[in-house]
């Protein structure tokens, strides 16, 4: 059940990371206004608040693992919400950053 939670606050603290960084881009560079920044500003910081609530205690490790989560999750989000379309190079090396993910978060430890 921990790895199954684990990766719900992954999926979760994406959502609000990169759909923060989308809001603020639209603010910025497409002219959205400063209500987009705003949603954005707290998006992102709602994202600080989910990657807390990770089980692992190790800032370091959790930041870490999360960054191939960002990674992949940054792809998909082009493809959804900008018709951006990846190539095969774009998504090797988002299942690489993957497969990092999951040996940083869930490989067996002694302690």
């Amino acid at each position: 059940m921990s790895v199954l939670r684990s990766t719900a606050l992954f999926v979760l603290a994406a959502l609000f990371e990169i759909g923060g960084a989308w809001l603020v881009w639209q603010g910025v560079r497409e002219h959205r206004g400063w209500a987009w920044i705003g949603a954005g500003v707290i998006a992102l910081g709602t994202y600080g608040f989910v990657a807390t609530l990770q089980p692992d205690g190790e800032f370091g490790r959790v930041l870490a693992a999360y960054g191939g989560v960002f990674v992949a999750g940054s792809i998909a989000w082009g493809m959804a919400a900008d018709g951006y379309r990846p190539d095969r190079w774009d998504v090797t090396g988002a299942l690489i950053c993957l497969a990092g993910m999951a040996v940083i978060m869930y490989a067996p430890r002694n302690h």
